[in-house]
Formats: C-alpha cells, sequence, structure tokens
C-alpha cells in the first residue's frame, strides 16, 4: 500500500500490489579484440568447443581463446597465416577449418596442421556422420579418418554455410540458392516460392528439426523440404539482410545482419547493437554456447552477450557503486564524467555541466527516498553532503540569493561555456532569430577566496530541481538540524527569486536567460507563451514549498495571489503543452519535479483538483514513454498507480553499461521513422527497449532515432536510481 502518512494526501490510498522483485535475466557484453591487428579482428566465423575453447576465423588467420583464459592466441603457424573463412568442432573436440590454402585440423591442445590432397581456398566445412565436407572454390572433398576423397558435384561455388539435416540431407547456403544434398544428388531451392529470395547467406537447423534459411530479404522456415513460413521485417525481424542463425540450447534464435545481432524468442525480438554491444554491427557469424551465451563475430572483433540472474534490489547496489566511484566531483556535484578515448573507463574525468544543480537536486532526492525506505545512515550522510553541495551554488556567489549553474575548481582549464565576445552585428543576428536570448559574456566568475569558478545565468531548469530536491531531503531525511538549515537556504532563495521580480536576477541586473516567473512576462508578453503555463507551475511550486517550510505568511499570500488574481490558475491548465511547436521532453521531466510539492503541500479541494488535473493532462501526454519517473510521479498525484509494466520492463532492461554509446536505430526496418510528437527530430514510431538506446536521462526524448555522444561520457546512473527508489518508497516495487 502507498505509505501515505507520510504525504499530505485528502484521502486515504487504495491498495496497490507491488511489482514483485524477482530475478531477471540482465545481459551483459564483453567484448573482445582477437589481436593486435585489423586482419586477426576483421573476424568471419566463429564456434565453440565442448571443452570451451572458442575458435575464431578471420583475415589474419585462426585464433583460439582457451577456457578461462583472457587472450586470444594464434592456432595456426604464422607460416601459414592468411585468411580463414571458417572453423568448426566435432563434438569429440576435433577442430576443423577452412583457409586461404586449404583445410587445417586441430585436436586439443596440440597444433593445427594443414590436411594433404586438399587444395585451394575452402570457404564451408560441416561434420557429416563420423567426418566433414570441406568445400570450396576449387572443389569439394569428405575426410574421414585420415583418408581424404574428392567429390564430384555441380553445385555453385558461393558457400556461405551448411548444416546437417535430421534426415541425413546436408542443407548448403549459396548465393544462387539452398542445396539439399543427399548422396551423389543435389537439388536446389531458389528464391519465389521456395525461398525469400536465392540469395541465403546462413542456415540453421531449429530444436523441432525445420530448416532455417537466412536469406537476403528475410528467413525461410522450411519443413520436410518445403517452405512452411517466412520472417521478414513485417513479422519484427530488424534487418531483411540475414549474415548468421543459430540457435541457443532454449530454442532463442540469434541472428546476424548488417546492423547487429537479433534475438528472438519466439514471441519477440530484440537487436543488440551499437559498441554498448558489438565491436562492430556488422555480424558475420554467431555461436550459442551451453549456457545461453551468444558468441558473435563481427568485422572488428568478438563479442559475448551472456545473461545471468539479477534483483532490481542488487542492479541498485551496482549503479549506486557506480555513481560512487566516478560521479561525484567537489564540492559534491553530481553528473556524467568524461572517458577520454571514448568508452575507455579507466580514463574518466570529472566534468561540468549546465545541469550539474538540477542533477545533483535529482541525486538528493534519489538519497532521501533511499533513506526513508532503508533508515540507512548512508543515505542520509550522502543526501546531507547532496544538499549542502547545493547550498554552495548560492553562497559561492557572495550574493542574497542567487544561485549559480555549477561550480568548478579555479586551476580547470577547460569547462563548458566558456566566457565570450561578440560583437554587435552578431548580437543583432542572435535577437532577430530569438527575441529572448540575452548575451552574458561572462559566464565564469571567481569566487571570494579564489578557489572556484561559477557559472551564472542559471536556469529555471536548475531552480525547479533545487525546490524538488530540498522538498523531498526536508520531509524525509533531514534530522532537525537539517530541517533548519533547509528553511533557512531555501528562505535565501525563495527571497532572491521575490525580490527579483520573481525572476533569478544574475550580477548584471537582469534576469537570466530562462528564469522567469513575473505574471507581466507570464501573462502579458507573447514572447513567453510556450513557457508560460510551465513557468506558472514552477513559481507556485516553489513558493508552496517555502511556506511548508517556514511557515511564513508572506509566501502563501504571494501563491494565492498568482493564482487567484493574476491568471497562474488558468496557467496552470495548460501546464503541459502539446503544441507540436513548443512541446519538448524537458518540459515533460520539469514537471514532473515541480507538480509533486503542489500535490503534496496544497490542503484546499479546488486547487488540488486542478493540481491532480494538470498532472493527468501531462501523464496522458509522456504514459507511452515508459518513464518509471512519470508513471510514479502520477501514482503519487491520484494515490492509485497506472500499469507500470512498461516500467519494470525499463528497470529490468536497461543495459548494466552506462556508456553513452551512440545508438543509431535508423537503419532498422521493423520501424518506421515519424516526425512525431515533436517535429524537430526524427523518432521511431514506437517505443524501443532501453537495450536498444542510448542511457537517458528524462529530458531527452526516448524515441529519437539516434542518441548518444559516442561513448565520451558514463552517465550517473541517477536516471535510473531515482524512480527505483520512488517506487520502492511507495509500494509499487517490492522488497528482493
Amino acid at each position: 500500500m502507498i505509505p501515505v502518512c507520510l504525504w499530505s494526501w485528502t484521502a486515504a490510498a487504495p491498495p496497490v500490489a507491488a511489482a514483485q522483485d524477482v530475478p531477471f535475466a540482465q545481459e551483459t557484453a564483453r567484448k573482445m579484440r582477437v589481436g593486435a591487428t585489423p586482419a586477426a579482428n576483421d573476424v568471419r566465423a566463429i564456434a565453440l568447443a565442448p571443452n570451451g575453447d572458442a575458435l575464431a576465423a578471420t583475415r589474419g588467420g585462426l585464433f583460439v581463446l582457451r577456457s578461462g583464459a583472457s587472450a586470444w592466441q594464434q592456432a595456426i603457424c604464422e607460416a601459414d597465416g592468411g585468411p580463414t573463412f571458417c572453423v568448426t568442432c566435432e563434438a569429440s573436440g576435433v577442430v576443423w577449418a577452412g583457409a586461404w590454402n586449404g583445410l587445417y585440423r586441430g585436436s586439443g591442445d596440440g597444433p593445427t596442421v594443414r590436411v594433404t590432397g586438399i587444395e585451394g581456398p575452402i570457404s564451408l566445412v560441416v561434420a557429416v556422420g563420423s567426418g566433414v565436407r570441406a568445400m570450396g572454390t576449387d572443389g569439394a572433398w569428405t575426410v574421414h579418418g585420415g583418408r581424404v576423397e574428392r567429390l564430384h558435384q555441380n553445385t555453385a561455388t558461393s558457400f556461405r554455410g551448411a548444416v546437417a539435416g535430421r534426415d541425413g540431407s546436408l542443407w548448403v547456403a549459396t548465393e544462387v540458392g539452398l542445396y539439399q544434398m543427399a548422396g551423389e544428388g543435389a537439388r536446389l531451392l531458389r528464391g519465389g516460392r521456395e525461398l525469400v529470395s536465392s540469395s541465403v547467406r546462413a542456415v540453421a537447423t531449429a530444436p523441432d528439426g525445420a530448416v532455417w534459411a537466412g536469406c537476403l530479404g528475410g528467413i525461410s522456415v522450411l519443413r520436410d523440404g518445403k517452405r512452411a513460413g517466412a520472417i521478414t521485417p513485417k513479422q519484427g525481424l530488424p534487418s531483411s539482410s540475414v549474415t548468421a542463425l543459430a540457435f541457443g540450447p532454449d530454442g532463442e534464435l540469434w541472428v546476424g545482419t548488417p546492423i547487429g545481432a537479433a534475438r528472438y524468442d519466439g514471441g519477440t525480438w530484440a537487436l543488440r547493437h551499437g559498441l554498448r554491444w558489438l565491436p562492430s554491427d556488422e555480424v558475420r557469424g554467431i555461436a550459442v554456447g551451453r549456457d545461453g551465451s551468444a558468441w558473435i563475430a563481427t568485422a572488428d572483433g568478438v563479442s559475448v552477450i551472456s545473461r545471468n540472474p539479477m534483483t532490481l534490489a542488487e542492479k541498485a547496489k551496482r549503479f549506486l557503486e557506480v555513481c560512487y566511484a566516478r560521479h561525484i566531483r567537489a564540492p559534491g556535484l553530481v553528473e556524467k564524467c568524461a572517458l577520454d578515448p571514448p568508452g575507455d573507463l579507466a580514463s574518466w574525468k570529472p566534468r561540468d555541466d549546465d545541469n550539474d544543480g538540477q542533477y545533483t537536486a535529482m541525486y538528493l532526492a534519489m538519497q532521501s527516498y533511499r533513506y526513508a525506505v532503508t533508515r540507512d545512515p548512508a543515505a542520509r550522510t550522502a543526501a546531507r553532503r547532496a544538499f549542502r553541495a547545493l547550498k554552495f551554488l548560492q553562497t559561492v556567489t557572495g550574493t542574497p540569493g542567487f544561485v549559480a549553474r555549477t561550480v568548478i575548481p579555479s586551476d580547470w582549464t577547460s569547462m563548458a561555456d566558456a566566457n565570450e565576445t561578440r560583437d554587435a552585428r552578431q548580437l543583432a543576428d542572435e535577437r532577430a532569430r530569438d527575441p529572448r536570448s540575452k548575451y552574458v559574456p561572462v559566464r565564469w566568475r571567481p569566487s571570494a577566496d579564489g578557489k572556484w569558478l561559477w557559472k551564472g545565468d542559471t536556469s529555471s531548469d536548475e531552480i525547479t530541481g533545487h525546490y524538488y530536491g530540498y522538498a523531498l531531503y526536508y520531509d524525509l531525511a533531514a534530522d532537525d538540524e537539517d530541517k533548519a538549515e533547509v528553511r533557512e537556504h531555501v528562505r535565501r532563495v525563495t527571497d532572491g527569486i521575490i525580490d527579483g521580480g520573481l525572476t533569478l536576477v544574475d550580477l548584471d541586473g537582469a534576469h537570466t536567460r530562462w528564469a522567469v516567473w513575473a505574471p507581466e512576462r507570464l501573462t502579458g508578453d507573447g514572447n513567453w507563451t510556450p513557457e508560460s503555463g510551465i513557468n506558472a507551475v514552477e513559481i507556485l511550486s516553489y513558493l508552496k514549498t517555502a511556506h511548508h517550510m517556514t511557515g511564513d505568511a508572506q509566501y502563501e499570500r504571494l501563491y494565492q495571489e498568482l493564482y487567484r488574481k493574476r491568471g497562474y490558475d488558468k496557467l496552470v491548465d495548460r501546464a503541459k503543452t502539446v503544441d507540436p511547436a513548443w512541446r519538448t521532453h524537458i518540459d515533460d521531466e520539469l514537471l514532473a519535479l515541480a507538480l509533486p510539492a503542489l500535490l503534496r503541500y496544497e490542503t484546499d479541494p479546488t486547487m488540488l483538483r486542478r493540481y491532480r488535473r494538470a498532472t493527468e493532462t501531462w501523464y496522458r501526454a509522456v504514459s507511452r514513454d515508459g518513464c518509471p519517473l512519470f508513471d510514479y510521479t502520477l501514482a503519487m498525484a491520484t494515490g492509485s498507480a497506472p500499469d507500470t509494466r512498461a516500467s519494470m520492463r525499463f528497470l529490468r532492461e536497461t543495459p548494466m553499461d552506462l556508456v553513452r554509446w551512440r545508438m543509431d536505430n535508423s537503419r532498422r526496418e521493423d520501424i518506421a521513422l515519424v516526425r512525431s510528437p515533436e517535429p524537430e527530430v526524427l523518432q521511431t514510431s514506437r517505443l524501443l527497449s532501453p537495450a536498444e538506446t542510448c542511457v537517458m536521462r528524462w529530458d531527452n526524448h526516448p524515441f529519437e532515432v539516434v542518441q548518444g555522444d559516442g561513448g565520451a561520457t558514463e552517465s550517473d546512473g541517477v536516471f535510473w536510481l531515482l524512480p527505483y527508489w520512488m517506487g520502492r518508497y511507495l509500494g509499487l516495487i517490492g522488497k528482493p
């Protein structure tokens, strides 16, 4: 049940069944370089031996990764090193590899030697009975024990793959079709009525004995030698160009494509692509181990995708460890860290961001929820440190109430948005494009003690985040001494906004670019129409929070005046705009931060109904985002939970890798690309799994087609931790 005792509800919340935190399969990827040269990492095929060894056929030769080892070793002597096209392992452990100059045989830890009597490049090797069949551009051979026999077969030699069928026949994929070989005969199946197309690049046998042929155009399913079905992008296949097929021990299908590796469980498709999962999206081969791990050969190395049981509580613990290890910088600010080279966690360095204050405040909120759930003193200590970092953003300015965007040590030589100078022509050009633009030549100023540089031009986003964090810390984690400190700080900031005419006035005597909440702007200046609704909610939220903490009647009087006399009641009704020209996910997140204080602290039934109605209007616009922060905010607003299955999916499917890799879904064929609901960016027609998109932050658009910064930064994990602990607090997520 939602713990209503800690919130100012006017009616008891109905019982809500918590989502059980049972173990789920958490995917992880281990990307490996096979060798030191580009040729060694140009992997053409991969196979797994019964003893756990992995074999990779590459342009630079055959390589082996011994079970339990961390480095690959060359498996063919360097004198014969050269392109290796295929590799297979018999149940006995014998390894066969087709190379540029013939067939090679190896066993155990012994040498891999060339088989005499077989000439030319061998592009296909497949186990047949007690031996193997080797095929290449110059012919085909069978090898039984030490005896080599040349075959006389009149088939195309563009071999791409082969598998033995249950009926004893051999199915061979070529660029002219799929051959069914039995004895001396060969039947050719071609595109049209028999196959999706004649270009067959892979073939595999399903657990039920059906033969699956991966073609240019999709997958053909054959039963008893006849076409029984087809899988194309219309059925969810992410790419119609199939390069590899492999079934796992549980019957799941892995499909290699030029845009990544797809997995099919019989009901849903999943795509694993981008540097989060693979060294290259160009997949050449897949082998699935007995434990279900997929070994994926790509154009630039090998990746192993594994799944292991994990609970949400365990995941939260690991994300918090990452946050503590790399994402809290002096004086306690929490944000992304920089990685150079991209993706290299060992190279991490702290960095500044315009939204350091807001995201530190969301971290503060998360730790406050965590303390309320667990009563862990470490959570309270972490929350206290985060609050004091936010407080420092005000005191470092040396002003009565102005709050800095962020702060960095004075010896940093690189920062975001360095001070700049523009001439009159540039300023005129900018103002013509945006009448509300503000020229801020001095963004960074030294602190009085010379130890810090603080950044001005603070936005409404920052202030909204601050108040959200203040309120949750005050209500859930602060002790009496902490509460007194919070009250005094909130009074200073709120008084500063009021003294600035309901704007945040910078040291230049003018309000900052975005921090404007004054009625003469929101109701009397057409340039502020797009933000008028959300900014009205923000200032009402600040004032209500200040009154809740201090009891000072001046905040309540101003709050009531804005609401009842200055038209802010009507502005609340359109806080969430769905106008395509103005709609942004930044506002979606800000409303999730601003509305809760109004819902918690307001007791007037009429006003509370309006705030709940505004929350429901907002939620209708964001409900398809699958965002647990948004879902749980609605639960807090209404006292009942929405359908949170999408939220649980997000929490479970979010990758453990928090590097912000570039994730490009523009080449997928299983989705449509649209310009709705935000025409400014290209979006996917349906919500993808977080495993297929960049690490989220809730001011980002989850439907955006191309996301990420190429691995230049790692997320702090708060985007996940905040809704997790909020869900735990509200009783929407159970204990593990």
